[in-house]
């Protein structure tokens, strides 16, 4: 499908875009994905009409835009985190020729990498919605639509939403950039992990982690972390603390609030013995998802690390 020439038909004729190869039908669901009578309560709604003024950004484009709904795709919204931190990537994957206010024909695209090539997969703006709740994923503004919208052209690249109940966070990493990913298992880690992790940050990789626990999926345990489940890390650094020195790293899950509450998490002790500057940095005390959390915790409470990049 060519988005232009598509747009511009719509635009002529002055009618809104219906992707008939994708359309606002249960078989774009799935079939396993819902009860046969939630399958057919789903309603398709465009984003004018749930709000009068949609945008497709607003105010740049964030990690803490984005909401999980009821798809258990957190492996390709932990990705999506991390490409939200990387825009020469980001640029590749959600084109700037599109929005609400100019030539707006409800018809959007968006690009991944598939098989040695960037793929452009064209989508109407219709999207589901079960007894008035987002069935995908939700902007935390309820005016922000690109996190919907970039879900739904990856799902009809999937082949359905269903496709998208499930998945490894590395697929998605190479899918949203073309790039080589590499997979450590934290319960036999590399014994330079802390320096591994600090070069990643520092030369821009994108990167996630996931939770072992394929039989309690989604299983919130007492100190937070969750279950059978994918995050990004956002930031690995070494700081002053006391009189010595300590490897952190930030960690986000895409629920868009859950955190950690051990050292190091948002409200804990440990940030009393840092340099206050530094603190002041580091620190967002928000229940946004994100939090800190010491190296070796991060090696006892995830089993997976993975790293991708443009190089090896």
């Amino acid at each position: 499908q060519d988005f232009n020439h598509l747009r511009a038909l719509c635009l002529s004729q002055g009618v809104l875009f219906e992707d008939a190869t994708f359309p606002a039908h249960p078989r774009s669901i799935g079939s396993s994905l819902l009860s046969e009578d939630k399958l057919w309560r789903i309603q398709w709604k465009r984003p004018t009409e749930l709000q009068r003024h949609p945008h497709l950004i607003v105010d740049g484009v964030s990690r803490f835009d984005i909401m999980q709904g009821e798809i258990g795709d957190c492996w390709m919204l932990a990705a999506l985190g991390s490409l939200t931190m990387q825009k020469r990537f980001l640029e590749n994957v959600l084109p700037k020729d599109q929005g609400f206010q100019d030539n707006y024909a409800g018809i959007f695209h968006f690009r991944f990498w598939q098989y040695g090539d960037w793929v452009d997969v064209v989508i109407d703006d219709r999207l589901p919605f079960l007894n008035g709740r987002y069935l995908s994923v939700h902007p935390r503004t309820s005016n922000e639509f690109w996190p919907s919208l970039l879900e739904k052209a990856y799902a009809k690249l999937r082949g359905s939403y269903q496709n998208l109940h499930g998945g490894y966070l590395s697929d998605a990493l190479v899918d949203f950039t073309g790039g080589v990913q590499v997979q450590f298992s934290l319960k036999d880690p590399p014994p330079d992990l802390e320096e591994i992790l600090k070069a990643a940050d520092k030369s821009q990789c994108l990167m996630g982690c996931s939770t072992s626990g394929q039989l309690r999926r989604n299983i919130e345990l007492r100190n937070g972390i969750v279950q059978g489940h994918a995050y990004t890390i956002t930031g690995a650094v070494k700081i002053r603390y006391k009189n010595g020195w300590k490897h952190i790293i930030r960690i986000w899950n895409p629920w868009g609030h859950g955190e950690w509450k051990g050292p190091w998490s948002d409200d804990s002790p440990q940030w009393d013995h840092v340099e206050p500057h530094c603190r002041e940095d580091l620190l967002r005390n928000k229940d946004d998802g994100e939090f800190w959390m010491s190296c070796e915790n991060f090696q006892e409470q995830f089993s997976r690390l993975y790293i991708c990049n443009s190089t090896p």
